[in-house]
């Protein structure tokens, strides 16, 4: 028997409530200072991003398992005709940046904690695929980075998600995921992000022995059947020509990153670390079919996530590694989640 879908806001408990205020706090005293640093000089090359993130490294198959995203942003200001009037007509983006428009395609793969069972598993999430494609318009003005992304595809059968993880599983002589039959039925989606992220770099601080260092706090919202979120947090890097990027890309929902890089020298390095709250209105992938009856669980209101990683950039490459931790999203999940993130940019 499929659960009643409830949407009710929960008591929000003062430890977690008091840490996104803060935050949001901090986010506004610090954005009028980080807008002010200079345009970059003009960048005429595009990126092509291939990004995996899977929980296999951190010993687990279940929940957020595995997503795929090939993406192509490119070079400042190559737009086609609707996207210099997105550019223009959109009021999220920085007039004065500079612009880019990307695409992408993708797909997620969610299943219940035992994969192993092949009868319905009432009490977990379901199993559910989503197979999307995107296009967004980015503008960065070297201190301030917007981005606006329109995704639209499918979820269900249809996504071919219990396809690629029975391949994948047989490929590695893996355990073989039984309950692929109870998955979310087919259902068109269309899904808006938008999101603003905010840089300010601490050139060789003493304190820093001799490294550069930066905080890039940022805000976003999500609205569409697939989702539907406000977020905000706040990433420390430490390294080498942190001006090449805002960060490494994410699938989303995540911290934002940059899906492109302007290299500064021959080679650059950082460490981050970073926290995102998120408050969720839907999850597609927990609340169940929009339009129709489907298993479902009892979401948390409040999920948040920590990053820790990498990143590396040689010429025209980068190269980052993120371990993500993201906590307990539904009522009668056991054990919050890890998964890791790789990504590879090259730019042409």
């Amino acid at each position: 028997m499929w659960k009643e879908r409830v949407y009710r806001l929960p008591m929000i408990r003062k430890h977690f409530l008091s840490p996104c205020l803060g935050m949001f706090v901090l986010l506004a005293a610090l954005s009028p200072a980080l807008a002010q640093s200079p345009v970059p000089s003009p960048d005429q090359r595009g990126s092509f991003s291939v990004l995996i993130e899977n929980d296999a490294l951190n010993g687990t198959d279940s929940h957020y398992t595995n997503g795929l995203k090939l993406s192509w942003l490119s070079a400042e200001n190559d737009l086609p005709e609707f996207g210099h009037w997105l550019a223009k007509n959109l009021p999220l983006l920085s007039k004065r940046g500079r612009k880019r428009i990307g695409y992408a395609l993708g797909q997620n793969m969610y299943t219940p904690s035992n994969i192993s069972i092949d009868t319905l598993q009432s009490d977990d999430r379901p199993y559910a695929g989503w197979l999307y494609g995107e296009v967004g318009i980015v503008s960065e003005t070297g201190s301030r980075l917007d981005n606006a992304t329109l995704s639209f595809g499918v979820v269900g059968p249809m996504s071919q998600a219990k396809n690629t993880q029975q391949v994948w599983h047989k490929l590695f002589d893996l355990n073989r995921p039984r309950g692929w039959a109870h998955q979310l039925d087919n259902e068109p989606t269309l899904n808006l992000t938008v999101e603003r992220k905010w840089r300010n770099i601490w050139p060789h601080s003493s304190y820093l022995f001799g490294l550069d260092g930066d905080v890039t706090p940022h805000v976003g919202a999500a609205l569409g059947n697939v989702f539907t979120h406000g977020a905000g947090g706040i990433t420390l890097r430490i390294g080498q020509n942190l001006r090449n990027d805002f960060g490494p890309p994410r699938i989303r929902p995540s911290q934002p990153g940059s899906s492109h890089f302007t290299p500064w020298d021959d080679f650059g390095w950082y460490l981050f670390g970073g926290l995102e709250g998120r408050l969720v209105l839907r999850n597609m992938f927990l609340d169940g079919n929009t339009f129709s009856d489907s298993q479902s669980v009892d979401k948390k209101m409040m999920v948040g996530d920590a990053q820790l990683g990498v990143a590396l950039v040689f010429s025209r490459f980068r190269l980052a590694f993120t371990q993500v931790f993201r906590s307990i999203e539904y009522e009668g999940q056991a054990n919050a989640d890890r998964f890791t993130a790789v990504s590879l940019t090259a730019r042409f």
